[in-house]
């Protein structure tokens, strides 16, 4: 992809995804994610019904009348997107890959905190760490973040969550909004899940193809394992081995919705033929 090209996708993304972040989400994502607490703004003076705890004794006795603290919200977060990038995120069978519905929906997510004057950050993962971009507040570091999705090339194409997870831990320290998202077939990532869980307010947004949850019924075909390039045949005339695939797929969507829920982690499940907009819209009222 030159220069020009990436430039048109990304102010692409941008307008569509701004456009969402302003007008749908912004409101929604300031409900749902509370800042860390209430922190002192300035002392004024008393006025009935307000809270007699809160009275500043030392500023009422200098000035022989009572005042009050006035406290605020400490609204600035910071959000961490943790974006799957293997080889299994390059497939749809719809109108887009997997990938560009990742994509938007992180430009989306990151408009909004920004919008709110949270940072940003973004992992980029496959079995290790592709990338690390520390939280950052502005458009311009928005932007190179999308950049950065449309463009950056993994060393590998397979998945490991865990690891995600754990390099997660090590480089936030403190209280993150976190965003994992990934089409989930792996597993082994329950442990470390529960440990990131409790530190950190933690949703996985999973996006997935129609035809990955069943293989229709088209004869002999050669298929390809998109993370570690394999290539056999499939008689897929066989009920056995379709059925085998459908239950593998519902293990992996089990082994995910349970892994989340047990660790107090919040769960998303996007197709890419519907529309995130709602799925998004729906699950921060739900939390708000």
């Amino acid at each position: 992809m030159d220069t020009k090209e990436l430039l048109k996708k990304v102010r692409k993304i941008e307008i569509k995804t701004r456009r969402l972040s302003d007008h749908i989400f912004g409101g929604e994502y300031h409900s749902t994610f509370k800042g860390r607490g209430m922190t002192f703004s300035e002392v004024r003076q008393y006025q009935f019904g307000d809270d007699v705890r809160n009275i500043d004794w030392n500023v009422t006795a200098r000035y022989n009348e009572p005042y009050i603290k006035v406290f605020e919200e400490e609204r600035e977060l910071t959000m961490m997107l943790m974006v799957d990038i293997s080889g299994s995120e390059l497939f749809g069978t719809t109108n887009q890959f997997k990938n560009e519905i990742v994509t938007e929906i992180s430009a989306t997510l990151a408009f909004s905190a920004l919008q709110n004057n949270d940072k940003v950050g973004i992992i980029l993962f496959s079995d290790q760490i592709e990338l690390f971009i520390p939280p950052k507040k502005g458009k311009t570091h928005a932007l190179r973040i999308i950049r950065e999705l449309l463009e950056f090339k993994p060393k590998s194409n397979k998945t490991d969550i865990a690891q995600a997870l754990k390099f997660l831990s090590s480089v936030m320290k403190k209280k993150a909004i976190v965003f994992v998202l990934s089409d989930f077939i792996d597993d082994g990532y329950e442990k470390t899940l529960k440990i990131t869980g409790s530190k950190h307010d933690l949703t996985g947004i999973r996006v997935f193809d129609e035809r990955e949850e069943s293989i229709p019924n088209l004869g002999m075909i050669q298929v390809e394992d998109a993370e570690t390039g394999k290539l056999q045949l499939v008689n897929t005339q066989s009920k056995k081995v379709r059925n085998a695939y459908a239950k593998f797929h519902r293990e992996r969507v089990t082994y995910f919705k349970e892994s989340f829920t047990k660790s107090g982690c919040g769960t998303l499940d996007c197709r890419v033929d519907e529309s995130y907009v709602k799925k998004l819209l729906g699950y921060f009222k739900r939390r708000g």
